[in-house]
């Protein structure tokens, strides 16, 4: 296999690979980066390149190739084919709102959220149903997470605390 050597790298596109390495959260890219990393400032051969990131030869040169035909942007994976989301930023917006009121103010005949009733509620509003799955992991994107409802008992009585707290009091004879 021919040997590809990728030329110094100039400081642009140095702390452009620098930052893509410190800071994408996709372990895949930030590989690559490192694979570029190394060639340019070490002038490691793919080979030796390989041993340290843990893939084939042929994948250090493979992605090295392309990093010197298209950039940096190269070095990210190809969009791939597949069936589109069904959650949009339409449905997202439409969820996070919907979560964010209580049912009751949309006249609901509840009072709590569950999954269910926001997949049937949202599935009425934007013709989208999607799995309870589906809609708890765009919730936690969204930093919102539905738990079981607790249930108080309570009372108008003005003393009910009192009352209450001498019910769990035990009684010594």
């Amino acid at each position: 296999m021919k040997a590809i050597l990728i030329p110094p790298l100039g400081k642009a596109q140095q702390s452009e690979l620098d930052t893509l390495y410190r800071k994408t959260k996709d372990p895949r890219l930030r590989t690559r980066a490192q694979m570029v990393l190394l060639s340019a400032e070490r002038g490691l051969k793919a080979l030796e390149i390989a041993g340290i990131v843990r893939e084939s030869e042929d994948t250090v040169v493979r992605w090295l190739k392309r990093h010197q035909s298209e950039g940096v942007d190269g070095l990210k994976d190809a969009p791939r084919a597949g069936r589109q989301a069904k959650v949009t930023a339409a449905y997202r917006a439409a969820l996070v709102a919907a979560v964010r009121r209580r049912p009751r103010s949309l006249d609901l005949p509840f009072s709590i959220w569950t999954l269910q009733r926001l997949v049937d509620y949202l599935a009425e509003q934007t013709g989208i149903r999607i799995a309870l799955e589906t809609l708890r992991q765009t919730l936690k994107r969204e930093g919102i997470v539905l738990s079981r409802p607790q249930h108080k008992i309570s009372s108008p009585d003005p003393d009910y605390a009192v009352k209450k707290k001498r019910s769990k009091t035990p009684v010594i004879t």
